[in-house]
């Protein structure tokens, strides 16, 4: 039994390896890339002339974009293709486990550690694009400058977490879909990988969430407090 598709080798030179972790990545944003611009390369604003997949393309879009509304960001036009492409990315990769032989990649921890990576960069990105660089930079030593490896660690610990957290539940589902399959009938596994499906999209969502947390995080705490105006005497 594999723990983690970095164990399947495809191709090896030397200390060069080609394993499933690779292939399968970018194989699925290959498959992503392709479907994007099939979906979007005939887009109509006229509602008699709209296609299904471009129906489903706006409610996806509109839900991701309410969701990022809803956690704090005033304009989630500037992060859903970002945060869409995380969330599209590890939901899809949990979907295509119904594929005989294909391996989701998050079940490795170099692909969760990447994804927290992308989050971790995205941070200061967007929060230097808002507030500006030396803005971002002083709220580290807010309130106080004690505070100042606190923040530092704080960035680095939930960055490992996002890895970590993603990673475990990933290749927990798998691990146990596999044990099942070699010890009981068909149709137990079949309902497990359903399960497993749902899991999934939880964890695409949970992940999604968190990213847009950290980065309302970044930038609602760099923003000035609103001045109240006091109401003048009559």
């Amino acid at each position: 039994m594999r723990l983690s598709p970095d164990e399947l080798i495809f191709w090896q030179h030397g200390f060069v390896k080609l394993n499933a972790t690779i292939v399968f990545t970018w194989g699925l944003m290959l498959v992503l890339a392709i479907g994007a611009r099939l979906i979007t390369r005939r887009l109509s604003k006229d509602e008699r002339q709209r296609t299904r997949w471009q129906n489903l393309l706006e409610i996806i879009v509109t839900m991701i974009q309410t969701q990022i509304k809803e956690v704090g960001l005033r304009q989630p036009r500037k992060y859903i293709g970002f945060l869409g492409t995380l969330f599209l990315f590890v939901a899809s990769a949990s979907v295509c486990t119904v594929i005989p032989g294909y391996e989701p990649p998050t079940g490795s921890l170099s692909t969760t550690a990447a994804l927290a990576l992308c989050v971790l960069v995205a941070v200061p990105y967007f929060g230097i694009a808002d507030q500006g660089l030396g803005g971002y930079l002083a709220s580290y030593a807010e309130p106080t400058i004690i505070m100042l490896p606190f923040n530092i660690i704080s960035e680095v610990s939930r960055t490992l977490a996002l890895a970590v957290r993603l990673f475990g539940n990933m290749m927990s589902g798998a691990m146990i879909i596999a044990i099942l399959l070699t010890i009981t009938p068909f149709i137990f596994p079949a309902i497990m990988t359903v399960l497993g499906l749902l899991t999934g999209m939880v964890q695409a969502y949970i992940f999604f969430v968190l990213a847009t947390v950290y980065i309302a995080a970044a930038l609602h705490g760099r923003q000035p407090a609103p001045v109240t105006v006091a109401p003048s005497a009559s």
